[in-house]
């Protein structure tokens, strides 16, 4: 093993970035799965490219849409992640499942190794209101011993989407919940948290928040 190797080997520390997703059947309209799929595979890629000096970028996705939220990518490294699947968006909205598996990975202490491990980073997307019980897994979320700590983002996706509840879910003061009305904005969300996560990845100081910025220039050519 080279000098450099084995030093990033020592001194990389986990630092968790997970993603819930709405994938209910109202994504299903005007582009916003297709641009959700697009965006986490930019993020990943981007993650991937870090240097893993101080953080090591890893990434868990949870769904949720249908009958019950599902973790689709458990905790795993950016740069060992080979190729992430597309989503269908389909069915009701269980938000409150997804608390539920992002608190049960955050607190699992063999899956992220505190106290080695950078405080996790969950980044919440969807245009919808739950519909389950939401209120009991998000209270357990709140005061869990590691889930607590936490940075947590959220994008709420046109009108119909809860907002008093998104709002509540983003904890961070330098970003509060971001607005978005189509795919285009969720493009803009995911390219502003990956571009915060990659900065507070590279500082001395990994724990502490970045300012998320969105770009209102920023553009893409997809087609959707």
């Amino acid at each position: 093993m080279s000098q450099l190797k084995k030093f990033q080997h020592e001194t990389a520390r986990p630092l968790p970035i997970i993603i819930l997703a709405d994938t209910s059947g109202s994504m299903s309209v005007d582009g916003k799965i297709e641009a959700l799929n697009l965006s986490l595979q930019e993020m990943i890629k981007s993650f991937a490219t870090e240097s893993r000096v101080r953080a090591e970028l890893q990434v868990s996705v949870i769904t949720f849409g249908g009958l019950q939220a599902e973790e689709v990518l458990p905790l795993t490294p950016a740069h060992a992640i080979e190729a992430m699947s597309s989503f269908d968006a389909a069915g009701p909205t269980p938000m409150g499942g997804a608390f539920q598996l992002a608190n049960a990975l955050i607190e699992d202490s063999e899956r992220i190794p505190y106290p080695r491990a950078y405080k996790p980073v969950v980044v919440l997307v969807s245009d919808g209101y739950p519909t389950d019980d939401w209120q009991s897994a998000f209270e357990q979320f709140n005061q869990g011993k590691y889930s607590a700590k936490a940075t947590r983002f959220a994008m709420a996706i046109g009108n119909d989407a809860d907002e008093t509840m998104l709002s509540e879910f983003a904890n961070d003061p330098e970003a509060p919940l971001f607005r978005g009305q189509n795919a285009r904005d969720i493009h803009r969300f995911f390219r502003a948290v990956t571009m915060s996560v990659t900065t507070r990845s590279r500082s001395a100081t990994p724990n502490q928040s970045v300012e998320l910025v969105v770009d209102e220039a920023d553009d893409v050519e997809w087609e959707f």
